[in-house]
């Protein structure tokens, strides 16, 4: 590992990212622009907030059941084709919400639909990765992913509304469909062909269950994901509040929209910090103590101080949940290259779960107490859950243990039992 952190321009001197990047944020900016029109059209349809919510939360739904079932394909099928696929099929599905006298039902379930491919598309893309940029290069570009992440989705809520108003629903919606398509062909022009990652019958074969054993079975992996889970479940509660948060303040849609930016904001602002200015060989040693930082400093909401300070705090929990960045590099480089795409798909499952469980126990809490007492409350618990998975996180020094990975590889054999050259190579 380098003392000196990788520039952007040497992140973005890889030709083959150039072409990721710009495919990830028209992806990104595709699902924000469905998303909002879809749901837009629904309520504007039926009158139903209930449908519009559900035609919003279907992203959620989706990574619940399309995380375990088809992130494995990153697995089993070259992981170009498997993102040029789920584009293709997105960019053909959305158009027929635009088709006049459909249902709101109908749209509700194609809109789950279109999200279903959105996992194996996010699977693929981060098993890719690693090989594709070499050295710093590549926590630098998760840097720059999780910012544009950020970006695309305060701008893609605004894009959907100056879409709707300049070009109709069913106008703004062919236009997101073009951004799938878009998105398709700049993956198929722009990244190198690379055959799948194993042999059919190798590890590829097996579902969700193996991502499970490989992130479990492993000291470094289980610990990185647990930390991420329990951090990122207490302090993403209070994004399910700002309604009520602003109510609290006598505020009304522009104060939620000011705290709904303050978090975004401060994860933008800490990945740059840790990636273009932190030295790649502290950013391990920050995970943990940011990780108790993003949830422990949302304790102080809970005295209900003035709204710029409740804006300030939620800044810096968001800079201290930039250490996701540094621990996607581990995690993506820990695991071997045959189970990548299952285990992301795993860590992002249960992410997406816990994120919606968690708002929606912060949202039943707020019936009864103060949006400021149960964010500070979650804020505590997030702390002590981090300090509690501090003895499992594995030191520098420390080996992982690789015989349970070792032992998924040797049960993944030709037809004749044995295993392949690849495979064996792996094994040293």
């Amino acid at each position: 590992m380098t003392e000196r952190a990788a520039t952007y321009t040497e992140v973005f001197a890889v030709r083959e990212y150039r072409y990721l990047f710009t495919a990830y944020l028209l992806s990104l900016l595709g699902d924000q622009l469905t998303a909002v029109t879809v749901a837009y059209l629904v309520y504007t349809g039926t009158g139903s907030a209930a449908l519009a919510a559900a035609a919003y939360a279907s992203s959620y739904l989706a990574w619940l059941t399309g995380g375990p079932l088809l992130t494995g394909l990153a697995d089993r099928i070259a992981r170009r084709r498997v993102m040029i696929g789920c584009d293709v099929a997105r960019a053909l599905l959305i158009p027929l919400a635009a088709l006049p006298g459909v249902p709101a039902p109908a749209l509700v379930a194609l809109l789950f639909a279109v999200n279903l491919l959105r996992p194996p598309f996010v699977a693929a893309r981060a098993a890719l990765l690693p090989e594709v940029l070499e050295g710093d290069r590549y926590p630098v570009a998760n840097g720059v992913d999780n910012t544009t992440a950020q970006i695309a989705q305060v701008l893609g809520f605004a894009a959907g509304g100056g879409l709707v108003a300049a070009l109709s629903l069913r106008g703004a919606l062919l236009v997101d469909a073009a951004t799938f398509l878009l998105s398709a062909v700049l993956i198929g022009i722009g990244v190198r062909a690379r055959g799948a990652p194993t042999r059919p019958e190798g590890p590829a074969r097996g579902g969700p269950s193996v991502g499970l054993r490989v992130i479990f079975t492993d000291q470094r992996l289980r610990a990185y994901v647990l930390v991420l889970w329990v951090a990122t479940a207490f302090t993403y509660a209070a994004e399910g509040l700002m309604a009520p948060l602003a109510l609290q303040y006598r505020g009304g849609p522009g104060t939620v929209g000011l705290l709904l930016a303050a978090a975004p904001l401060g994860t933008a602002t800490g990945a740059v910090l840790l990636t273009r200015f932190c030295p790649p060989r502290t950013r391990p040693r920050l995970i943990l103590p940011l990780a108790v930082l993003s949830a422990a400093i949302l304790t102080v909401v809970a005295l209900a101080p003035p709204l710029w300070t409740v804006l300030g705090l939620l800044m810096v929990a968001g800079a201290g949940s930039a250490f996701g960045v540094p621990l996607n590099a581990l995690f993506g480089r820990a695991v071997p290259a045959e189970f990548r795409g299952r285990a992301f798909g795993v860590a992002i499952t249960g992410l997406s779960g816990l994120q919606g469980l968690a708002m929606i126990l912060a949202g039943l809490a707020a019936e009864r107490w103060a949006a400021t007492t149960v964010i500070g409350t979650s804020g505590v618990l997030g702390a002590m859950g981090v300090l509690a998975l501090a003895p499992l996180w594995p030191h520098r020094r420390s080996r992982p243990a690789a015989g349970p990975l070792e032992h998924l590889r040797m049960t993944s054999t030709t037809p004749e039992g044995s295993a392949t050259a690849s495979q064996a190579a792996n094994l040293r």
